[in-house]
């Protein structure tokens, strides 16, 4: 089975002790691919590296997390366009969007940045990959002030059914990671009502490890894991989750 890893940040430092064996590990799982999404600008190094280190196995974004959205937000945004735009194939602009789980001051830079950098991926034809916490909403609202939208995924999706359908009516995908695990998910209803051909897999290593491994980081070699919940929840095969959300994933980023 081949299983492609829509959301990773295995540059991240805590994976610096064990890299190349977790990596191992992941290509043993299965998962063949690993997109790598983009933080800010210190994460750019790191993650282009590990893409060099890795180049049929790990395909890098480029873009500027809403955390990451500050003071000087336009001067981050000047650094990652340079990066994006420098001649690199990336498969995706990401990770960008809007969090208002932890700031809510920064709401109208959150949306610059984002509508800015959804411009940038209309330009060059590639997808977005959305960060959204405490802000579908307003998420919903900003891609609908853009005249042509890029596609992409809402990565680790966890809204209302209502959310998902208008999503998907909008071209987007919904990446699942490990919190469909979760006993007190209400994912595993939603996705009953939500065709697997709009569905990605996505680890967000090192954060949100599935079930057996909640509290303890997370890897992409724990993607069948959440490929197994899915296959209980579409009444699917295992191989045939695989095959159906490997083949949404080299649609979507042109893998």
């Amino acid at each position: 089975m081949d299983f492609i890893d829509t959301h990773a940040h295995l540059y991240a430092e805590e994976f610096d002790l064990d890299r190349d064996e977790m990596m191992n590990r992941s290509l043993e799982a299965g998962v063949s691919k690993i997109l790598l999404p983009n933080i800010d600008i210190e994460s750019i190094d790191g993650l282009l590296a590990l893409a060099d280190k890795f180049p049929h196995n790990c395909f890098p974004m480029m873009g500027l997390h809403p955390c990451s959205v500050k003071e000087n937000y336009q001067e981050e945004l000047a650094a990652i366009k340079r990066t994006l735009f420098n001649g690199r194939k990336y498969v995706a602009v990401g990770e960008i969007g809007i969090d208002l789980y932890w700031d809510k001051s920064r709401w109208i830079e959150q949306q610059d940045a984002f509508i800015t950098q959804c411009g940038w991926a209309t330009e060059l034809s590639l997808p977005i990959a959305i960060h959204t916490r405490n802000a579908t909403r307003e998420t919903l609202d900003c891609l609908g002030q853009l005249q042509v939208q890029p596609g992409g995924v809402f990565h680790c999706f966890g809204g209302s059914l209502e959310e998902a359908n208008e999503i998907i009516s909008l071209g987007y995908a919904l990446g699942i990671g490990g919190v469909v695990t979760y006993k007190n998910s209400n994912l595993p209803e939603i996705l009953k009502n939500i065709d697997i051909k709009h569905i990605l897999l996505e680890t967000d290593a090192p954060y949100l490890s599935p079930v057996p491994y909640r509290g303890k980081r997370n890897e992409s070699s724990y993607i069948p894991i959440i490929a197994e919940t899915l296959s209980k929840i579409y009444n699917l095969p295992l191989d045939e989750i695989a095959e159906i959300t490997t083949a949404n994933s080299k649609k979507l980023f042109s893998l």
